[in-house]
Order: C-alpha cells, then sequence, then structure tokens
C-alpha cells in the first residue's frame, strides 16, 4: 500500500514535469514552432476553442510559420486571437492561410526569456516539493494511526526525497537546455 503512494508521487511530479515542457515550448526562442500559437484560444461561432482544433501548421522558415485554417471562414477570427495575444507578430492574410513572421529577439529580450523560463521552473519545483509534502503528511497520519510502522516510514520518506532531487535535477537539466536555446544567436 505504501508503494502505491511512492507510485502516486512519482505520477504526480512525472505530470509537473510534462507541464513545464509544455510551458517551455510556447517560450519563443527565435525559431518559429507551432508550439507557440496551438494553445491560443480562438473565438469560434461563439465557442473559446484552441487555435490547434482549427487549423493546421507549417514552417516553411526558419521564422515563419504558417497556419492554414481548416474553415476559411475562421481566418478572421485566427487573425484577431492572434493579434489579441502577447506574441508581438501581425499576421499576414492571403486570403487562404496566415503568416507569422518571428523577428530576431534582442539580448535584452533574450534575457527577460531567461527569467521567465527560471520563473517558470521554480514553480515546478515548488509543484514538486509540495507533492512530496502532501504525501508525507499522509503518511505521518499512517504511521500516527498505526498502520504503518516508523522504519516503514522512515524508508518510504527517504525514498520521496530520493525521487524528490531526481525530479528537481530533471527540472534543472530542462532549464538549462531552455536557457541555452534561448541565449544563442
Amino acid at each position: 500500500m505504501t508503494n502505491a503512494r511512492v507510485d502516486e508521487a512519482k505520477d504526480k511530479m512525472h505530470k509537473v514535469v510534462v507541464h513545464l515542457q509544455d510551458q517551455f515550448g510556447a517560450v519563443r526562442t527565435g525559431r518559429a514552432t507551432p508550439a507557440l500559437v496551438e494553445k491560443l484560444r480562438v473565438d469560434y461561432y461563439g465557442s473559446e476553442v484552441p487555435l490547434q482544433q482549427l487549423a493546421g501548421f507549417s514552417v516553411p522558415e526558419a521564422r515563419v510559420l504558417v497556419v492554414a485554417p481548416y474553415d476559411k471562414g475562421a481566418l478572421k477570427a485566427i487573425e484577431k486571437a492572434i493579434q489579441a495575444s502577447d506574441l508581438g507578430v501581425n499576421p499576414s492574410n492571403d486570403g487562404a492561410v496566415i503568416r507569422l513572421t518571428f523577428p530576431e529577439l534582442t539580448t535584452d529580450r533574450r534575457k527577460e526569456l531567461v527569467k521567465v523560463v527560471k520563473k517558470l521552473a521554480e514553480d515546478a519545483r515548488v509543484s514538486v516539493r509540495n507533492v512530496r509534502r502532501s504525501i508525507r503528511q499522509e503518511l505521518e497520519h499512517q504511521a500516527k494511526d498505526g498502520e504503518i510502522s516508523d522504519d516503514e516510514l522512515t524508508r518510504i520518506e527517504k525514498e520521496l526525497e530520493k525521487l524528490t532531487h531526481e525530479i528537481v535535477a530533471e527540472i534543472d537539466t530542462l532549464v538549462g537546455h531552455k536557457e541555452k536555446e534561448l541565449l544563442e544567436v
């Protein structure tokens, strides 16, 4: 039963890492990528829909992203959503597709994005520690009620601690890669 708690913690911590990777994908690096826009919410016939459900994406050049709507009637709504976003690019609409040309990042903007990435990573580390804390509290409660022994509690706490350190190291590795990618000119 207690190994189930460790597996539960491992699963939750892994979800934190996956979420962080998704967030990192949305941070602009000077290259065009569909991850920058696919989660944008578009007002499509009165309901908010993610852009990835309304259009296909292609990257013909390193800094150009082409958004091809499945329904040409959604073109204006997609264009409006992109303009309202904080991407900092103006969409060009040729009646069939929308082209987004991303400007080169300035050194200052790269440094700001590194700070954003580090903040996201710190939030992920806090989430991992919160998972560890909640599982520990449950286990301590079980030990107090006599459901598990003190030796078992100590063993599981060590496992949780080791798991937490591994996940935090994985987060640190992701941050290092993203930071290198951002600062690469």
